[in-house]
């Protein structure tokens, strides 16, 4: 079990009120009618993930261009590490592969879940 902060729930609530399209791709035509059950804007100690599945400890986040700077993409390293530590795996795709590569995305992802 990872703790997280009590007040990144009300956080969390609202990220899942305000998905990205690609984040609405994946989730209602992909993630949500899979065997292995996962939540959405899952706080997992001071961060929170896009995706998780508890069961595989699995963490999906989808990258939007701001990842891809400098500042965010210390910010990913910092947090990736931290979740690794916590046994987590953190798969990451960027809202383009999202976009133009979405079979091979459902592809990994099912790859890493033991489905494929």
């Amino acid at each position: 079990m990872i703790y997280y902060k009590q007040k990144s729930v009300g956080y969390a609530q609202e990220l899942r009120k305000s998905m990205t399209k690609e984040e609405r791709k994946l989730w209602y035509t992909f993630l949500k009618p899979l065997p292995k059950k996962f939540v959405r804007q899952q706080p997992l100690g001071q961060y929170i993930v896009d995706f998780y599945c508890h069961e595989k400890a699995l963490a999906i986040e989808l990258d939007g261009s701001q990842h891809f700077e400098e500042k965010g993409e210390a910010y990913d390293r910092k947090r990736d590490d931290f979740l690794k530590e916590q046994g987590v795996t953190v798969l990451r795709y960027s809202n383009l592969q999202i976009a133009r590569e979405f079979d091979s995305v459902k592809a990994d992802i099912l790859l890493h879940l033991g489905l494929e």
